[in-house]
């Protein structure tokens, strides 16, 4: 674990699912910009450590976000001891398959818990208790399928919705001004689900650009909403436009049910 109480503080970033996937290249992208960066894992440790390593500024933080209370004391632990801690990326999500034909009342439970629940009750903490020089920024990932809906992982888009709902409530009851919370939604980014490699080609470039977008965009938006030069409460669609496409279902079974976009 670095020193996080150095006479010149780094500003800090806490990058939830940082292990792997998408989050990792969050963090990295944060970690090379000259942030302190905390990793949160779980049931990642080796991969959290990996990465942390390749950092000049960073440490791991363990917590299973469906349970809300352990992630609000993480937040409240962070807090008390974190000089200058600007940016939560609650980047951290399950995605598990059900359809409108028939919810699963545990995949609903763990998405409204991890997807939804905890990311709210998070960002509420971060921004009534961290200290931060020149605002603090909640970034939240969501989903193209704001826009772009279809009856596939149907408890997980609700529980993407409902965060969304989220981010600009939170905007409007914002106690200091500097303070900006945000959504970033991403396209069909890596493989997912039951995704064997080969068919990410097919399934990714259902986009209005017909290009994968690739993770590094997602990083890069993070660290531009990480400036505040947006006004509270916005959400960024990064996906080559997916989201102004009326897709039936996800791009998962298209592509396998050879469907164009």
């Amino acid at each position: 674990m670095v020193d996080v109480n150095q006479q010149e503080p780094k500003p800090a970033a806490l990058v939830t699912g940082a292990a792997r996937r998408i989050g990792a290249t969050i963090a990295h992208a944060f970690g090379e910009a000259g942030w302190h960066v905390i990793i949160h894992y779980h049931g990642s440790a080796d991969e959290a450590e990996a990465l942390a390593n390749t950092l000049l500024s960073a440490e791991t933080v363990e917590c299973d976000l469906l349970d809300p209370v352990a992630s609000v004391q993480m937040i409240e632990q962070l807090a008390a001891r974190l000089p200058d801690w600007r940016v939560l990326v609650n980047n951290a999500s399950v995605f598990e398959y059900d359809t409108v034909t028939g919810i699963d009342p545990a995949t609903y439970s763990t998405a409204s818990r991890v997807n939804a629940q905890s990311p709210a009750a998070m960002a509420m903490a971060f921004l009534q208790l961290a200290k931060a020089g020149g605002g603090k920024r909640v970034i939240q990932l969501t989903d193209q399928k704001l826009a772009n809906s279809n009856p596939d992982f149907f408890s997980y888009t609700m529980s993407k919705h409902a965060v969304d709902g989220a981010i600009r409530m939170l905007a409007k009851a914002q106690v200091d001004p500097r303070d900006r919370v945000y959504g970033l939604a991403p396209g069909a980014i890596l493989a997912s689900h039951d995704q064997a490699e080969e068919e990410v080609e097919k399934s990714h470039v259902l986009n209005l650009l017909g290009r994968k977008t690739g993770a590094s965009e997602i990083a890069e938006a993070a660290l531009f909403l990480s400036r505040g030069e947006l006004a509270s409460g916005e959400t960024l669609f990064i996906d080559s436009g997916q989201h102004l496409l009326s897709q039936d279902r996800d791009v998962i079974y298209l592509a396998r049910e050879g469907a164009g976009r």
